[in-house]
């Protein structure tokens, strides 16, 4: 998962944004259309585009934070209702300057920026007047109060001192913030596990104080010492007076549906995604991959339990029941290959070391030369999903990227770290450091950061970026890694099956009112999943909708798109030109990044 907190901004539908260069350089005109107005065209879309990510980022301040403009480093946003009418305002202001301009004189480019201008704002209305998220759910307000401090502390943008008198700034005004989720959220429509995640998540901001904030205060003197000291002093009553709240008020009186209905699933789908896939294209597929996949690892299952004493039969054409028993056999195999309690980070980082080497020995995609670090998860951050790509906001240039993992709890018992551990055996980690670092999330960062358009960095694509770490996963096994080793192939084949199970997974508890043993059906018995992974799931499809989804649909776009380009190129084709040229797009919707590469409509 790459984690990002501009979900949250589309509260106000101004996620992020810069008053540096025009978002694109003026292309060759389109087909038809005169150069002149082109040019007119072009002109006005870049200084439309200019203006509202300049002021959308006065409206999302932490959001600005982690894009790289960090202009607003001592302010916060404002969640209150004339800040949510401001939004609003703003949005449908934009709205109508971008219907006065003819997408249709703009270069392609620029044509692609605009669509994807016009989804987030409309998004980010619906979101704020339909969805109403900043009502019903508390994530909105921790990931802000945490973030506030994160996306200044954790990466060196500038020295420590002034980043240092930004946090005692918005340190002072996050209460704000806590006390504006008390005012907005109605416990009658808060979900129950949103309201206890938070509850349990929300003292984290003060671990990210004593990681930090103490250890670097005495690089403050005078009166900054001073004010930091007493912001720091008020942050933490305010996190208390918060704690007390979430305890006595909101977690036992939180009785909201957590399902969000067909209705709001197939809008936010639309928005969210930005895909040519719908629901029901999106099901059909995903049920007709997962027995596809079950096919697979069937067969991978015969070469690995060959030979191997008390083996289960594994004729060539089983029973349902028969092809159970061998996959289940084999991942046993596998999961008795796994890290000690304490050793998955350093194993994470051995396979971070062979994930390079053999893209870069294969000559797979350019590997870039920036920085990535494998870091422990910070604590606001956990209890959604076990590990995470964190790359630098797309202005700040050179800065690390974090490959985040979150850690074994220290509470849990030997069957719940032999539970997970056999999730996470050796094999599992090699795919995960695929899909979050290389040559996944991390890699394609590194790629789309290049491109010149500012708005699409700012408003990259989940399912681009999703889709493509998934995408990897098989490339990297078809291209023979681990030495073509069966156990890993079954790993990776597991891996793509719960980015499966997602899809399917995510509609089935918002849309068709799973119970959670359905829910757990899909998980533990057809793909396998551990009972922790899956409990884990659980609750997360539980915490977001649409998002889920966002694996499997991106990967089958850039599958999709792969076997288009294949196809145009006949005998020509390059594997390495094709992976550095479809990043090179700047991470759009992938149908967009598709129809700019093979020259396709834009649509």
């Amino acid at each position: 998962m790459r984690r990002s907190l501009l979900a949250v901004a589309v509260l106000t539908a101004a996620l992020a944004g810069c008053n540096r260069e025009a978002p694109t350089t003026p292309a060759a005109a389109p087909d038809g259309v005169t150069t002149n107005a082109a040019s007119q065209a072009d002109a006005a879309f870049a200084e439309l585009s200019k203006r509202f990510l300049d002021e959308s980022m006065r409206m999302a301040p932490i959001s600005a934070t982690q894009i790289g403009d960090h202009r607003f480093d001592s302010e916060v946003d404002d969640l209150s209702e004339a800040g949510r009418q401001a939004g609003l305002d703003f949005s449908r202001r934009y709205l109508a300057e971008l219907d006065a301009i003819d997408l249709a004189q703009l270069s392609r480019d620029n044509h692609v920026d605009a669509l994807i201008l016009r989804n987030t704002l409309e998004y980010g209305i619906w979101d704020t007047e339909t969805m109403q998220s900043w009502a019903w759910d508390p994530q909105i307000y921790s990931g802000l109060a945490g973030g506030a401090i994160y996306s200044l502390m954790a990466r060196e943008f500038a020295p420590m001192p002034e980043r240092l008198k930004s946090a005692t700034a918005r340190m002072e005004k996050v209460p704000t913030i806590l006390a504006q989720a008390r005012e907005n959220l109605d416990p009658a429509r808060v979900p129950a596990t949103h309201a206890r995640t938070v509850a349990a998540q929300n003292k984290g901001v003060l671990s990210l104080i004593e990681t930090f904030i103490t250890p670097n205060a005495e690089q403050l003197q005078g009166e900054d010492r001073t004010r930091l000291d007493a912001a720091v002093e008020t942050l933490r009553a305010a996190v208390d007076e918060h704690q007390t709240w979430l305890d006595g008020t909101l977690v036992p009186n939180a009785k909201g549906e957590f399902r969000i209905g067909a209705d709001k699933y197939d809008q936010k789908l639309k928005f969210a995604l930005n895909s040519s896939l719908s629901r029901q294209d999106i099901r059909q597929r995903a049920e007709a991959e997962l027995s596809r996949i079950r096919d697979e690892m069937y067969v991978v299952a015969q070469a690995v339990l060959k030979d191997r004493e008390d083996a289960p039969e594994t004729p060539a054409q089983p029973s349902e029941d028969q092809r159970q028993a061998a996959i289940e056999a084999a991942m046993e195999v596998a999961y008795a290959d796994k890290p000690g309690r304490d050793e998955v980070v350093d194993f994470a980082r051995h396979t971070l070391d062979v994930a390079t080497d053999f893209t870069r020995s294969n000559d797979l995609v350019t590997v870039p030369e920036d920085p990535v670090k494998i870091i422990l998860m910070p604590e606001f951050q956990r209890g959604v999903a076990v590990a995470y790509c964190d790359s630098p906001g797309p202005l700040d240039k050179g800065l690390d990227t974090y490959y985040a993992i979150s850690p074994i709890p220290d509470d849990w018992d030997d069957g719940q770290v032999d539970s997970f551990l056999r999730e996470y055996n050796k094999h599992m980690i090699h795919v995960l450091t695929i899909h979050e670092a290389m040559p996944g999330h991390y890699l394609e960062g590194a790629h789309s950061v290049g491109h010149p358009s500012t708005l699409r960095a700012v408003f990259r694509s989940g399912p681009f970026a999703e889709g493509w770490a998934v995408y990897t996963e098989r490339m990297m096994a078809d291209a023979g890694y681990a030495d073509n080793d069966p156990l890993f192939r079954l790993m990776q084949l597991k891996f793509y099956a719960r980015a499966v199970a997602n899809a399917v997974l995510d509609q089935g508890v918002h849309v068709d009112n799973w119970t959670k043993e359905q829910a757990m059906d899909l998980m533990v018995r057809q793909t396998f999943q551990q009972q922790s992974e899956a409990e884990g799931k659980w609750i997360r499809a539980q915490l977001s909708s649409t998002q889920l989804a966002t694996y499997f649909v991106g990967a089958q776009e850039h599958f999709d798109a792969r076997q288009a380009a294949e196809a145009k190129a006949g005998e020509a084709f390059n594997l390495k030109q094709y992976h550095d040229g479809m990043l090179a797009r700047g991470a759009p919707p992938v149908r967009f990044a598709r129809q700019l590469m093979l020259d396709e409509a834009i649509e």
